[in-house]
């Protein structure tokens, strides 16, 4: 029996999932980037968050390299950051304004929450490579909405609608 993978890719479609960019430094202190939906938490204590990476992606032998990784969460008007960073080669790093911390990794400003991580473990996920780091350090905006992927396309949140009585 064969299993259809366009179907799979359909099915999580459905899922709707935010959007990240993830940030090391590379093995020449080049800095690195990719558009990453794969990120989720692990553990409070202690506290961990993963991602996975396509072990055909260019950058792998990069962040395996690295101890670190930074894993910045896009609010609904990054859709470009977005897009810019999706891209195997390229000038990422143009117009896009970010610090370092501790590690190096790029923080981006403006991001509605970023975490510094050091990866404590990799493993074997299929055709990719899930990377697990343990959360050094965290900022999160205090308000804003994310940059939403779902069926294939960038969506927003829906702004609140008031109950009927708060409107007469």
């Amino acid at each position: 029996m064969s299993f259809d993978t366009k179907l799979f890719r359909s099915a999580f479609g459905c899922f709707p999932t935010g959007v990240t960019v993830v940030t090391a430094v590379g093995p020449r202190k080049e800095i690195i980037g990719i558009t990453a939906s794969s990120f989720s938490s692990v553990s409070l204590d202690p506290p961990m968050v993963l991602f996975s990476l396509n072990r055909k992606a260019h950058s792998l032998p990069a962040f395996l390299s690295s101890q670190h990784f930074a894993v910045n969460v896009l609010h609904q008007d990054q859709d470009r950051i977005s897009n810019q960073f999706a891209k195997a080669l390229g000038q990422k790093w143009e117009g896009v304004d970010y610090i370092t911390w501790s590690s190096g990794c790029p923080i981006l400003k403006d991001a509605l929450a970023s975490f510094e991580c050091k990866i404590r473990h990799t493993y074997q996920g299929g055709d990719h490579v899930i990377l697990v780091g343990e959360v050094l350090r965290i900022i999160a905006a205090p308000q804003g909405d994310p940059l939403l992927f779902f069926r294939g396309e960038y969506r927003r949140i829906a702004p609140k609608e008031l109950p009927q009585e708060d409107l007469e």
